[in-house]
């Protein structure tokens, strides 16, 4: 396994000092004998047909208990040792491999979250990981996407949708890079030709996200990849997030206090003298039709 996880490592570009640490936890779970087959009974879990995952995550923590490491750490080092066998599952369907290291760089996103809110190498959203893993969820180009129902009545240009209409369900990782329209639209092409064969219908892409909360225009300027990336959507629903859910989001940072958010980006200067000056977290739901 740290063979496969080296390369792991290796393909998805890792920083040698996170490598460190996580071949360190390794080691440390390995040689406890309680903490190595809560991950052999993990690995196990997986390769039923019907995963119990939530189970997954409260045998890395056990794990990370005996093993007196972090259960973040143990969370995303878990999932990196199942990717092999998902890995597996891929060539099986025969979809293609440049896919699945793509849709497992997420987990890299994840740590890097993590580092920067918490200051762990880990995860601390390791249930997010189960779309990628029950194989619905695929990262394609610049974006992330699954099949879900539209849950809505919706028509446009003689196209509808109804309730049960499979749509294409968008998701943004935070990959480091900047959201280019070219990107999104490549994306948004590569997943329409993925799914076609599931879809009967209109095709049509949904997405639910702070992205699109309407104020952003006010917020960021109507030259922002973000703004950009939100008129692409017909925005039907939106509202206030509670409790600013999304601050971290982009703050990188579980500081709620708005004089010492961090303001190293334009985004970041303008939402935080909106949040200063009383302004709110918001979200919005969107189609459109491809």
């Amino acid at each position: 396994m740290k063979q496969y996880l080296n390369e792991f490592w290796q393909m998805g570009g890792y920083a040698q000092e996170d490598c460190v640490v996580l071949t360190d936890v390794y080691d440390r779970i390995a040689a406890d004998a309680t903490a190595c087959d809560c991950f052999a009974q993990a690995m196990a879990e997986y390769e039923k047909d019907a995963c119990d995952y939530p189970l997954l995550l409260t045998l890395a923590d056990r794990a990370a208990q005996c093993a007196g490491v972090h259960e973040y750490t143990a969370e995303l080092l878990l999932y990196m040792c199942l990717s092999k066998a998902l890995r597996e599952r891929y060539r099986e369907k025969g979809i293609d491999e440049a896919i699945f290291w793509n849709s497992m760089l997420d987990l890299k996103y994840k740590l890097e979250e993590c580092k920067a809110v918490k200051g762990v190498i880990g995860s601390f959203v390791a249930g997010w990981f189960e779309g990628f893993f029950n194989m619905t969820r695929f990262a394609l180009g610049r974006l992330q996407f699954e099949l879900v129902p539209f849950g809505h009545s919706y028509e446009k240009d003689g196209k509808t949708l109804t309730p049960d209409s499979k749509v294409i369900n968008v998701h943004i990782p935070r990959t480091g890079t900047p959201l280019l329209p070219q990107a999104c639209e490549e994306a948004y092409a590569q997943a329409a030709a993925f799914f076609a064969k599931e879809i009967d219908g209109d095709t049509a892409f949904v997405c639910e996200s702070w992205l699109l909360y309407p104020e952003n225009e006010t917020i960021l300027g109507e030259k922002s990849n973000i703004v950009r990336f939100m008129k692409r959507y017909e925005i039907l629903h939106h509202g206030i997030s509670k409790n600013k859910a999304d601050l971290w989001r982009l703050f990188d940072t579980d500081e709620q206090h708005p004089d010492r958010l961090p303001t190293d980006t334009t985004a970041r200067r303008r939402y935080a003298a909106h949040i200063k000056a009383g302004g709110k977290l918001g979200w919005g739901f969107g189609v459109f039709f491809a």
